[in-house]
């Protein structure tokens, strides 16, 4: 049996397509292995987020409730603020005609006697008296 160069080359050209068809055999089940890996993977990313979804929604839910809570606490307070903040200006008021009123007492009692400055204390403690009162009642009168 003669070969010839014909034959020796097709059997060389058949060696390399079975190399071929092997080696293509073998990437194609390592690529079937990781797109079944790569498919878990989504599945559980899937399931992952699906999750955290829902605890975002509960939590979000929660921090609703905790500020309508706390609205509700702000604007039952609210008053008692405006109220502070008048109180506070009575105070300087109260404080600012009472350095008047020693101011004057101070000033009167340098030279008059020792019953006069008693007569001189009381008078200007009921002025000063009269004088808050009358602020209270107009206060009082603005609100209304």
């Amino acid at each position: 049996m003669d070969i010839t160069f014909g034959q020796i080359a097709g059997m060389v050209a058949a060696i390399a397509f079975l190399i071929l068809v092997i080696y293509l055999c073998r990437v194609l089940v390592t690529l079937v292995k990781t797109l079944t890996e790569v498919n878990q993977t989504v599945n559980t990313l899937t399931q992952d987020a699906n999750d955290s979804l829902n605890q975002v929604n509960d939590l979000l839910d929660k921090v609703n409730d905790l500020m309508e809570d706390v609205n509700g606490k702000v604007k039952t307070i609210d008053p008692l603020f405006t109220a502070v903040a008048d109180l506070s200006e009575s105070v300087s008021d109260l404080n600012a005609a009472g350095k008047g009123a020693a101011q004057k007492v101070a000033s009167s009692t340098k030279t008059v006697g020792n019953f006069s400055k008693l007569s001189s204390i009381a008078a200007v403690g009921k002025k000063m008296f009269d004088m808050v009162k009358g602020r209270k009642a107009k206060k009082n009168k603005e609100e209304i």
